[in-house]
């Protein structure tokens, strides 16, 4: 199966909505799937450090007054272009998943 999971499409996707901070994508990622998904630390920032290596985000340090400053994350133009690879990708896989739940029994049967 070539999904298991795909946290940078989940990333960027959410990137797509304006910048924000990895603890605002997380809240944006559980928020989104409707609690579905909940992302931990210890793979969100990999993932981030990730992507802006590959130039799909660029990040920004933003003071907060008192508190330390915090590294805000942006869609580039290069993350655009994945997004709209990695959805057509998720899209294709969806439906071939689909196709097998629906169809996998009858035609199961039918070949037995």
């Amino acid at each position: 199966m070539t999904f298991r999971e795909d946290l940078e499409a989940l990333v960027l996707s959410c990137l797509s909505t304006g910048p924000a901070h990895g603890y605002e994508l997380s809240k944006r990622i559980r928020s989104l799937s409707q609690e579905a998904l909940s992302v931990a630390e210890g793979k969100l920032y990999p993932a981030l450090h990730a992507l802006e290596a590959e130039g799909d985000i660029s990040a920004v340090w933003v003071p907060q007054g008192n508190k330390p400053p915090r590294k805000v994350y942006e869609l580039t133009e290069v993350g655009r272009k994945t997004l709209r690879r990695k959805q057509a990708e998720w899209q294709a896989f969806a439906r071939g998943v689909g196709s097998v739940l629906q169809n996998g029994v009858t035609e199961w049967k039918l070949v037995k």
